[in-house]
């Protein structure tokens, strides 16, 4: 069973930024974001071996099969399994011997067996191989046991890829499969997207950089070394351009210089709508706010625009806001700003091991930690302690689980939707 879930949808809001109206729910805003975005990164060809994690830009179509032609899976003997004997051991001369990279021979099989080394090529008319520890050496000949099945042992031309296949397509990222799918097909460079550059600051005057001494009411920054960090393990470069303090214009006149060299500008903080939150007023004098109040906790404080035509994020100021909101909104935005594909989290079915109460129309994601009971089934445990400023229950989880807007109570044996962190921080 599911979590409980009240009748009625909400409403989307006709005007998302204005207060008095309903919060953007998360389903649309996710769709907005996925309809609009766009690939920004310029392409370039790189050699393989430096292609590790880049987005390819082009598709890879193979000139070849691979492998190219039939060829033994084993070290044995390759036979016609038409010359065999069904009830009783078959005894053939040995006419050749081929090894791998050995040219494919001439000359039919007929009646005689061919001594084969794993990988190399069949002789015409061999369809089966034995495997020599199944066989018997006579002199010149050798002798094979009766009831292996035609086609054993043997590797089809173009079994794995047929020459004139699309292999990779445009806009994978290259894991070390891919980079073998491409040499296995000839290839030695790559045409890729270049890596996104991205710009990141912190903002607030009540902000300290680690290493300091913070002064009374100061706080040491801990948001820009999270997102940094996930920006990096999904292969961004960014530029940490520090601490923005709490003035209009000085933020302003960052954010148009950040977006002049960038591909995209990431903030936090200074996004909700107090008399010290510039960064929301900053984005609209250089440029435009699309989206802003979104019906999710923690996370609530979102922004997302444009800086001229730079794409602009703004992430909320407390740490565990930080995460949530990279991690459903700016990791896929950006992942299709790099030349990438829009990548949802893959949500996992686990039964609930707590009580949860939540109020209804908003998205909200919980900490939670993964164990095995006694009976071998896994399931959820909420972490103890939910504000989004609690960083250490982060480090506390092993995963988040989204609840859906109108879900109102979870009991345990509910089914949730879990995302383990191995999923979208790596």
């Amino acid at each position: 069973m599911g979590p409980r879930r009240q009748a009625a949808e909400p409403q989307l809001a006709n005007d998302c930024f204005a207060i008095d109206q309903p919060l953007l729910p998360v389903k649309a805003a996710l769709a907005h974001l996925q309809a609009v975005a766009q690939p920004v990164t310029a392409l370039e060809t790189i050699a393989l071996e430096h292609a590790q994690g880049r987005i390819l830009a082009q598709p890879v179509i193979a000139a070849r099969a691979v492998p190219p032609c039939d060829n033994a899976a084993v070290d044995g003997f390759a036979v016609r399994h038409q010359d065999l004997d069904p009830q009783r051991p078959t005894r053939l001369p040995v006419v050749m011997r081929i090894a791998a990279g050995d040219r494919p021979a001439s000359k039919p099989l007929a009646a005689a067996a061919a001594r084969i080394f794993t990988g190399a090529p069949m002789p015409p008319a061999a369809d089966t191989v034995f495997m020599q520890e199944d066989c018997q050496s006579d002199g010149d000949h050798v002798i094979l046991p009766a009831g292996l099945k035609i086609g054993a042992n043997r590797r089809f031309a173009g079994e794995d890829i047929a020459a004139g296949d699309c292999v990779l397509p445009t806009g994978r990222q290259l894991r070390p499969q891919e980079l073998g799918i491409a040499a296995s097909v000839g290839l030695a460079r790559l045409s890729v997207h270049r890596r996104l550059r991205v710009a990141l600051f912190s903002t607030g005057d009540e902000l300290c950089q680690p290493g300091e001494i913070a002064g009374d009411g100061q706080i040491y920054d801990s948001n820009r070394q999270i997102i940094a960090a996930m920006l990096q393990a999904n292969g961004f470069v960014v530029d940490d351009l520090g601490i923005l303090g709490d003035d209009f214009a000085g933020i302003r006149d960052a954010l148009s210089a950040a977006a002049e060299s960038h591909d995209a500008v990431i903030t936090s903080g200074g996004v909700s709508g107090g008399e010290e939150d510039h960064v929301k007023r900053a984005v609209s004098a250089n440029g435009q706010i699309h989206l802003w109040r979104i019906a999710i906790k923690p996370g609530r404080p979102l922004a997302m625009g444009q800086l001229g035509t730079v794409p602009f994020i703004g992430l909320p100021g407390n740490p565990v806001a930080v995460m949530v909101t990279y991690l459903r909104f700016a990791r896929p935005l950006l992942n299709r700003l790099a030349g990438g594909p829009w990548s949802e989290p893959i949500f996992y079915p686990l039964p609930a091991d707590f009580t949860f109460r939540k109020k209804p129309g908003r998205r909200e994601y919980l900490r939670v930690t993964l164990r095995t009971g006694a009976d071998g089934q896994m399931r959820l445990d909420q972490v103890p302690g939910s504000g989004s400023g609690i960083l250490t229950t982060m480090a506390a989880a092993d995963g988040l689980v989204e609840l859906a807007d109108d879900c109102t109570m979870i009991a345990p044996g509910d089914l949730l939707n879990y995302v383990p962190f191995t999923e979208v921080m790596r």
